[in-house]
């Protein structure tokens, strides 16, 4: 049992029935002050702490962190790099201070001021320096429908598909935190009726529906992660929207795969969620057929239950719902694709993130992409304010939400947004 998962704790914050921040979440992120001052921080309820004042003022002293000075950093790799023992130390010592009934910081109000911000008043910036970015293509519900629209529908998957947990390198200096906005992207694409490509905006621009988990351990050149290992590995998770430009994407992915259709932008929600606050939601995954090879068998339960939700907002109305779906549904989990990314070996530095690729569900509510909910622009979302959407029109704002719940207890990862602006 990790202490601070004890579903009983409450805490001297007051925290909302459906927040996605009770003190048994402790996810991790980097804020900015209204003075300027930057620091590592965590959450409970509405209110960010911040962890640089913490160590600042011993609370963290008996822990034996390496150096105390990662909390105030811009971002958060060398706090990561110092282990999972003392990360997860960290967490239980924050859900020991701020627990009902220690009045260590509750009832000091001079350091409860230095501590605790309210949300509305700090800025919420990257976590993480992303060193490498490597998007998979794990949902076999997703590859599915993408098989049946642009190939054969009998045979929808590649004979490869249910053999290796396919991916790609993308590219990591786009990926940014949720609130900042994406122009529309400029690209080469072929008409269906022209004989010549043009140039211009793309006019299929799209979400796409993901999580992604961050490395928090380095390898060697030369190594290989098992599937056993590799949770040593995993720091956390967020919610993350792989943007694509579908008509770019279609002219330009034959031979060597998405460029200009993926690269202009990514977007993630700004707190980590670690393994061990979600580790209450641990939820078989498919079954996979046929047997998989060795290196990416495991044992144990390696899939988590976590709902998750997309809105369209459109410049001048309301959130509009297009998809809900789950992070069980994953064919390929985690720690399979970890394993199948060094088994070459190929090594991962802390910080590098990996996008699970689209999770699309088994019914047509819980697709992942305006590409399978409108099934390539032939049938479009009708929203509440009358219009309609085959795919992202500019102004358009994305919100990404994403929680798991058990038992009464609920832990979130917040918001993934973002606004589609013309194109420069």
């Amino acid at each position: 049992m990790i202490k601070a998962n004890d579903p009983g704790l409450k805490s001297w914050i007051e925290v909302q029935k459906d927040s996605d921040f009770p003190i048994q979440n402790i996810p991790f992120g980097v804020i900015r002050k209204k003075d300027g001052k930057v620091s590592c921080a965590t959450r409970i309820g509405q209110y960010v702490i911040d962890l640089h004042e913490l160590a600042g003022l011993g609370y963290f002293d008996e822990l034996r962190i390496p150096d105390i000075e990662v909390f105030s950093r811009a971002v958060l790799n060398d706090f990561i790099a110092i282990g999972k023992p003392f990360s997860s130390a960290v967490r239980d010592k924050i859900s020991e201070l701020f627990e009902a009934c220690c009045p260590i910081i509750r009832d000091n109000l001079e350091q409860k001021t230095k501590i605790l911000t309210p949300i509305s008043n700090v800025e919420m910036l990257m976590p993480v320096q992303v060193g490498d970015y490597t998007d998979f293509y794990s949902s076999i519900e997703h590859a599915t429908n993408v098989g049946k629209m642009f190939r054969d529908p009998e045979n929808a998957l590649l004979p490869n598909w249910r053999h290796i947990p396919v991916g790609y390198h993308g590219r990591s200096s786009s990926i940014v935190v949720s609130g900042t906005n994406i122009h529309r992207p400029k690209g080469q694409t072929k008409p269906n009726d022209a004989e010549l490509p043009v140039f211009g905006p793309s006019r299929f621009v799209d979400f796409e529906l993901e999580m992604a988990f961050i490395t928090g351990k380095k390898s060697e050149l030369g190594e290989s992660i098992s599937t056993t290992e590799a949770e040593d590995y995993i720091f956390g998770l967020v919610l993350f929207n792989d943007l694509s430009a579908r008509d770019i994407q279609k002219w330009e992915y034959v031979p060597l795969g998405p460029f200009l259709s993926k690269n202009f932008g990514s977007v993630i929600s700004p707190w980590i969620v670690t393994l061990d606050a979600l580790e209450p939601f641990r939820v078989n995954g498919p079954e996979q057929k046929p047997a998989v090879l060795p290196y990416l068998e495991y044992s144990g339960i390696k899939n988590y239950n976590v709902e998750l939700e997309v809105f369209i907002q459109p410049e001048k109305g309301s959130e509009n719902k297009v998809c809900h779906s789950n992070f069980r549904h994953m064919y390929w989990n985690m720690c399979q694709q970890l394993a199948h990314h060094t088994v070459n070996g190929c090594n991962i530095n802390v910080g590098d993130m990996y996008g699970s690729g689209t999770i699309s569900g088994p019914t047509e509510d819980s697709l992942g992409s305006m590409l399978e909910i409108t099934w390539n622009g032939s049938r479009p979302v009708k929203l509440k304010d009358g219009s309609e959407r085959k795919f992202i029109q500019d102004n358009d704002t994305i919100i990404m939400r994403g929680w798991a719940e058990k038992d009464g207890l609920r832990i979130g990862f917040g918001e993934c947004s973002t606004k589609i602006l013309p194109a420069k």
